[in-house]
């Protein structure tokens, strides 16, 4: 019973943290005539939340290591649901911007101790079709996002984006005291650590962020990022010192974690970026209302809930890294012949199959690639493993945005459609291009072993296959005072 409690708590609370990341896409025009905003406003309210949610994910999977896992969740969840209302309450867009940073918080809390709790609640021969529910609800909630967002506001007012978390909040609450509690192994919070984490992922996602309107070279943005950029080197420094880091290095000398983080980045950086353009191309160019943008998307964007779950147990039967390579594969297949066919007036039926491509391998990608994180963690590390995937992955949605659109900015424009048409062309197909070098790149992960095999080795770059994770390895990798 209580394993199935764990389903229900981390599925759901996995579906409305990543649904939040879109829903709001949709109803930007209203809120802006609303709250007499301009453009800058308007931008802050999507990335004050991707922002805050890249910055603090690190700090959550340590707080959850340290304190607790279920109770860093819980307190999660609360934080998600009162800034939920706060923000359906806010009368101008300074405070919605505020509490749209606030949920961010709340969402780094949630996302990767979901991810830790469930594979914590299932034995390891399981692990895989677990996994792949989790990435389903994480892809439903991607899918839905655009589409709910359309047709709450079409039906309703924007508040109600925001007001739809509240009671689902106040129910998971009270759930999460069934879940089983569960800490890890990375030893004493390290704060400086977190403050220097924490700062220096702020300064390059603002900087990225900031980037593609303000001019790379302006000195807020160069600022950002140069600063950015120097204290995460200092963190780096402080974390093959420090007597308790909150990210032990040693984790990277395992090639398949490595790759497998690597691979995450890529992935997000070449599909979301041209997720972003491409939603685009249906209203600007093509005329379609937000709500039947969302829904023509839904090929797109829909197919990972359908595909995740077999990812995963695909992924046990012939190998996370074949998987996953035939993930990528398939996305820079659907993204590249979008670069390819697209035109002002091409119709829609000829961009189903690209995205039907494109939306397959996103849903065969997020289990196996949850696996391997973790499968390349050492017992007790696993939230440490996963607040790094999920951090890598965020920072790869913000610089992919940014790159595919200074690509898209420097190659078309917003005057006709065929400006627009021939920027976005070359934005997917160098999209395409990072996504096939990904593909590659995952053929060099090394083989998950089942479990009960010899526990992975580190040091001296060693490949360090998954599996048991035993004690031994979590003290050879455990920081020492």
């Amino acid at each position: 019973m209580t394993r199935l409690w764990t389903f229900i708590v981390t599925g759901v609370a996995v579906f409305m943290v990543t649904m939040d990341n879109l829903v709001v896409t949709n109803a930007l025009p209203v809120i802006r005539l609303e709250l007499d905003t301009g453009l800058e406003g308007l931008e802050w309210t999507v990335n004050a939340y991707t922002l805050a949610f890249a910055v603090f994910l690190l700090t959550a999977a340590a707080l959850g290591d340290r304190f607790g896992r279920r109770r860093i969740l819980a307190i999660g969840l609360a934080v998600f649901t009162l800034a939920s209302a706060a923000a359906a309450l806010a009368g101008d867009i300074e405070t919605l911007i505020a509490a749209r940073a606030v949920q961010g918080l709340g969402g780094a809390m949630i996302a990767p101790l979901t991810l830790t709790i469930l594979a914590d609640a299932v034995p390891p021969q399981r692990r895989g079709a677990a996994l792949g529910v989790w990435g389903a609800m994480s892809g439903l909630g991607v899918g839905l996002g655009p589409v709910i967002g359309g047709a709450v506001v079409d039906q309703g007012s924007w508040q109600w984006i925001f007001w739809i978390n509240v009671p689902v909040g106040l129910v998971l609450l009270p759930l999460v005291a069934l879940l089983r509690e569960s800490r890890g192994g990375a030893g004493r919070l390290d704060p400086l650590g977190v403050v220097l984490a924490t700062v220096a992922l702020f300064g390059l996602v603002f900087g990225l962020v900031r980037g593609g309107e303000h001019g790379w070279t302006s000195g807020p943005v160069l600022g950002a990022l140069l600063g950015g950029g120097l204290l995460l080197l200092v963190f780096l420094v402080w974390q093959a010192v420090a007597p308790y880091p909150m990210m032990p290095l040693r984790l990277f000398t395992s090639r398949g974690f490595s790759i497998a983080n690597g691979v995450a980045f890529v992935m997000a950086f070449g599909m979301f970026g041209a997720v972003f353009i491409g939603a685009q191309f249906l209203q600007t160019v093509q005329g379609y209302s937000p709500l039947e943008a969302g829904v023509r998307t839904l090929p797109w964007t829909a197919v990972p809930a359908l595909a995740a779950p077999v990812s995963g147990i695909l992924a046990d039967r012939v190998g996370a890294r074949w998987v996953l390579s035939l993930a990528l594969a398939l996305q820079a297949a659907g993204i590249g012949a979008l670069g390819l066919i697209s035109r002002p007036d091409v119709p829609y039926g000829h961009l189903v199959a690209p995205f039907v491509l494109a939306g397959l391998g996103m849903g065969l990608f997020f289990a196996p690639i949850a696996r391997v994180t973790l499968g390349f963690a050492p017992r007790g590390f696993e939230g440490v493993a996963s607040g790094t995937s999920n951090t890598l992955r965020q920072l790869g949605t913000v610089l992919g945005i940014a790159v595919l659109g200074a690509v898209f900015s420097a190659t078309g424009g917003f005057a006709s459609g065929q400006e627009f048409t021939d920027g976005m062309r070359v934005a997917q197909l160098v999209g395409a291009v990072v996504l096939a070098v990904g593909a590659v790149v995952v053929a060099f992960l090394p083989a998950l072993p089942a479990a009960g095999d010899p526990p992975p080795t580190t040091g001296q770059g060693t490949s360090a296959p998954d599996a048991t994770r035993s004690a031994v390895t979590a003290k050879a990798l455990a920081p020492t005072a």
